[in-house]
């Protein structure tokens, strides 16, 4: 007996009704992002190993997945390195290719390389899926998509304010009012870790402070003394790890802690345009909050952080993030190109509006009426009625077989079709339709175009 098929550990296949519902989010975040006036591209879900590797830090090369080469790939493989076992040496001898691990990297190939068709600023939005050969665990997988929107060619702090925005009226139209949009300044973390003389140690410094939710004020500084970062500067850097108020009242603090720092009082200026603006403009559901522990990407964040917690009560990860990258394109030879963009999550997004119950229940409604079949005439005739309704952009089908009439009801109830269309001999010489609400079991005799509107 043929054993059960299986799929990879971190994917998932996806019902016609998950299917719907992640097509609702998706057209929620992509009609906003062309209302902000975003375009859209797409770059193949492969790419050149060189293009991704060395872009993400040590760990994030770990999850990249990488593509064996074609052929008999053993024959190129350096001898020495599979004689020794190897295998990170190797890898480049035996794989050219990688899945992409975000769309950020391959976007700023694509700027590089299209950069003379390009109109600057460039706002490009782009929604695919992505691959990291993570542990799995709720809301982390290894396949998902991503939804981006950056915008390249502008330093200009109004596309910060813009994007606080973007995520506001996203978040809005899915019903999620309380998401929390964090923002920090990679100067800022730069400033703290100069005035406390960790400067050698920011990587490590960062990494650690980023933990504070999640290991709490004891743990943080167990980590930073075994990265060698001294007990004299945790002291200075005491104030961070009880870092309350409002954002003003957080500014003015920084601006104290950083007197004597440049970098960190250039991103305290950053912030405060950025969060006095948004302010200014108001937002109608999310909240704006400066979290000074925020220290993600930064690898190649230059300026603004970005990272968006769920609505209070959803125990879930970050549903979205991004930054401020001022020459992420000079990894590829174009230099003194700005960026910034944002990213949503869209798996985790889907977990948290269905934890939430926030789904219209229009959503996973696909035919809007059956038709029920009583024979090949009958059939002949509804069809006839079937091919004027979907001209209309009503969506009805016809039960393809001739079965018994309470097995096509019970068919039509499984799919939750709200309607069914009754069409035997007396309805055919009348030229007309009995149009059942199959949860009310009300009935009503209806022609062609009584039909057409009540199925709109």
């Amino acid at each position: 007996m043929a054993s059960k098929p299986s799929i990879p550990k971190g994917t998932r296949d996806f019902s016609p009704a998950e299917v719907a519902k992640r097509q609702y989010i998706i057209q929620t975040i992509k009609n906003n992002f062309e209302k902000f006036g975003f375009a859209p591209i797409e770059t193949p879900s492969f790419e050149n190993s060189d293009t991704l590797m060395g872009k993400y830090g040590e760990e994030g090369d770990r999850l990249i997945f990488k593509i064996l080469n074609s052929g008999d790939y053993l024959t190129k493989a350096n001898a020495a390195y599979l004689e020794a076992k190897d295998s990170t040496k190797l890898t480049a001898s035996i794989s050219e290719k990688a899945l992409r691990y975000d769309l950020t990297v391959p976007f700023a190939r694509y700027v590089v390389q299209h950069q003379n068709e390009i109109e600057f600023p460039f706002k490009r939005y782009q929604i695919q899926p992505v691959w990291r050969a993570d542990r799995p665990q709720k809301g982390r997988f290894r396949e998902f998509f991503q939804c981006d929107a950056d915008v390249v060619g502008s330093k200009s702090l109004w596309q910060e304010v813009e994007l606080v925005q973007l995520y506001d009226a996203v978040f809005t139209d899915l019903g999620l009012a309380g998401a929390t949009v964090k923002i920090n300044n990679r100067k800022i973390l730069s400033g703290i870790a100069e005035v406390i003389g960790a400067s050698d140690k920011l990587i490590d410094f960062t990494v650690a402070l980023d933990k504070l939710d999640k290991i709490g004020e004891d743990g943080v500084k167990k980590e930073m003394i075994e990265k060698g970062i001294s007990e004299e500067a945790i002291i200075k850097v005491q104030p961070l790890f009880n870092f309350t108020g409002s954002i003003t009242e957080k500014l003015e603090k920084l601006s104290e802690l950083l007197a004597d720092s440049e970098e960190g009082l250039k991103g305290v200026a950053e912030l405060r345009f950025i969060c006095d603006n948004v302010s200014n403009l108001g937002l109608s559901t999310a909240i704006l909050d400066l979290d000074v522990t925020l220290a993600r990407g930064l690898n190649y964040y230059t300026g603004a952080i970005f990272e968006v917690a769920a609505p209070k009560g959803v125990a879930m990860g970050s549903i979205g993030g991004g930054g401020r990258y001022d020459d992420l394109t000079g990894i590829f030879g174009l230099k003194n190109m700005s960026g910034v963009g944002i990213s949503f999550g869209l798996d985790r997004i889907y977990l948290v509006v269905e934890e939430l119950n926030l789904f219209p229940q229009t959503v996973t409604v696909s035919t809007k009426a059956l038709f029920i079949n009583y024979g090949e005439k009958e059939a002949l005739f509804a069809m006839t009625a079937i091919k004027q309704l979907r001209a209309a952009g009503i969506k009805v089908e016809l039960y393809p077989d001739n079965a018994k009439v309470g097995k096509q009801f019970q068919h039509a109830d499984k799919r939750s079709i709200p309607y069914a269309v009754i069409l035997g001999e007396d309805e055919m010489n009348q030229g007309k339709y009995a149009l059942k609400d199959l949860a009310t079991g009300e009935q009503n005799i209806v022609d062609l175009a009584g039909l057409k509107n009540a199925l709109l």
